[in-house]
C-alpha cells in the first residue's frame, strides 16, 4: 500500500481521487492532522494525508507526526512519498526545482521524535544512516524522467523548526553544514517512518531561495505562485511513480 503525504500546496489529489474509506483520526498518540483518505487515484489504490490538515491550519512545529505515521502504518501502508515545499540553498536548487534529497540534518526542537519513549518502551536505536529509501527514490526519479521532468537526485534537507522563516545567518550555517535545501516538516517524519519499517522518500519542490542567498526580501507572493506552478509537475510525477509502484 502506497501513501502520499501532501505538504504545503498539495491538500488533495483532486477530482480524480475516488474516496473509498475515510479512516478515523484517533490514534494512541492523539489525533492525526486530518482524516486518512483511502481510495483510488486514476485506478491506483492508495492513501492520502494532508500533513497540515484541511486548509493548511496546522503549523510545522505542531503537526502530530507520531499520530500521522502510526495511522498510516495501521492502515497497511508500506511505502510513503512525502511532498515537501522547501527553500533552495545550493546553486542547483533554484525555485521550481524538483529534488529527491538523500540526507537530512535536523535543527528542530521540542517535537515528539520517537515511538520508543515510554516507561514500557524498549531502548531502541534504529539505523538512520540513509534516511530515505534508495529504491523508492529510484522509482520516483525514473517516473520523473519519463514525464520529462528533471529531478535533482541528491541533496541534504536542513530541517528547521518554523513556523518563521530562517535568518540569513542560519542559512549560512546550514550551507556550511552541507545542506542544499531547507524545510520545516522533514523530521521527525522520516525517522518515525523508519521506526515503523515503512519505506519513505521525499519529493521536494523548491518554492524560493532561502534567506540571504539573494539580496532581497523573501516574498510570500512569489512562494505561493511557485507552489501553484510546481504542484502541477509534482502531481504528474506522483502519478507516474504510483503507477510504477503498483505494477
Amino acid at each position: 500500500m502506497l501513501a502520499i503525504i501532501g505538504g504545503s500546496g498539495l491538500y488533495s489529489l483532486g477530482e480524480d481521487f475516488e474516496l473509498q474509506e475515510q479512516l478515523s483520526r484517533e490514534t494512541p498518540y492523539g489525533d492525526t492532522s486530518a482524516d486518512i483518505l483511502q481510495g483510488r487515484w486514476h485506478g491506483i489504490e492508495l492513501v492520502f494525508l494532508p500533513r497540515h490538515g484541511p486548509g493548511h491550519k496546522v503549523p510545522p512545529h505542531r503537526i502530530n507526526y507520531r499520530a500521522n505515521l502510526w495511522a498510516l502504518g495501521h492502515a497497511g501502508v508500506t511505502r510513503i512519498i512525502a511532498v515537501n515545499a522547501v527553500g533552495g540553498i545550493s546553486a542547483d536548487m533554484p525555485p521550481l526545482t524538483l529534488a529527491l534529497p538523500d540526507q537530512i540534518i535536523d535543527y528542530s526542537s521540542g517535537r515528539e521524535q520517537t515511538y520508543f519513549d515510554g516507561d514500557d518502551a524498549p531502548v531502541t536505536h534504529i539505523d538512520f544512516s540513509w534516511p530515505y529509501s534508495a529504491k523508492l527514490r529510484a522509482i520516483i526519479l525514473e517516473a520523473g524522467l519519463q514525464q520529462g521532468q528533471s529531478l535533482v537526485d541528491s541533496g541534504t534537507y536542513g530541517n528547521s523548526n518554523g513556523p518563521r522563516l530562517e535568518t540569513a545567518a542560519e542559512i549560512a550555517r546550514m550551507r556550511r553544514d552541507g545542506c542544499t535545501m531547507v524545510g520545516m516538516t522533514g523530521m521527525p517524519e522520516a525517522a518515525l517512518a523508519r521506526e515503523l519499517d515503512i519505506e519513505y522518500a521525499c519529493l521536494a519542490l523548491v518554492v524560493n531561495w532561502a534567506a540571504g542567498i539573494e539580496n532581497r526580501t523573501i516574498s510570500m507572493q512569489d512562494i505561493i505562485a511557485n507552489m501553484e506552478q510546481g504542484m502541477l509537475r509534482i502531481t504528474a510525477v506522483l502519478l507516474a511513480a504510483a503507477r510504477k509502484i503498483v505494477q
